[in-house]
């Protein structure tokens, strides 16, 4: 809503007619940053759900909310030069491998259990709550 509420605004201030804009360099940026954040958001919710769901919630929990944290840094980056967003991008990008890989865990745990009668569902859930403070490093 903060991303879309910059927009609009970006937009009435450029030109005061709406989304019909001259090609405002602030504009585009504004604009550009809230169409980056939007793309990839399903694919933040897709492996926040499976490492919660899967994995351990409470880390992936935290992970989803230093990563909301990461992508208004970038947005509020991106509204500057192009370069001060790179730091929110590769912060995001970090975040997404480390739910990636909290999924990919629980689902080889579950084909575990399935298939070998091993559960390894505590060691994952301690390795994943050591871990996910070290997200907090830039």
């Amino acid at each position: 809503a903060f991303f879309a509420s910059k927009v609009e605004h970006e937009s009435k201030h450029c030109n005061g007619k709406g989304f019909q804009r001259p090609g405002s360099s602030a504009f585009d940026r504004v604009y550009t940053a809230n169409q980056n954040c939007g793309h990839a958001y399903p694919t933040f919710l897709a492996v926040l759900w499976c490492a919660g769901l899967l994995c351990s919630p409470a880390p992936a929990a935290f992970a989803g909310l230093m990563y909301l944290f990461v992508r208004q840094k970038y947005f509020v980056g991106y509204l500057g030069e192009r370069t001060q967003s790179t730091p929110g991008y590769l912060f995001g990008k970090r975040i997404i491998l480390f739910l990636f890989l909290m999924s990919v865990a629980g689902i080889l745990n579950y084909y575990l259990i399935f298939f070998f009668g091993s559960d390894f569902e505590m060691h994952i859930k301690t390795i994943t709550s050591a871990i996910s403070p070290l997200l907090l490093i830039p």
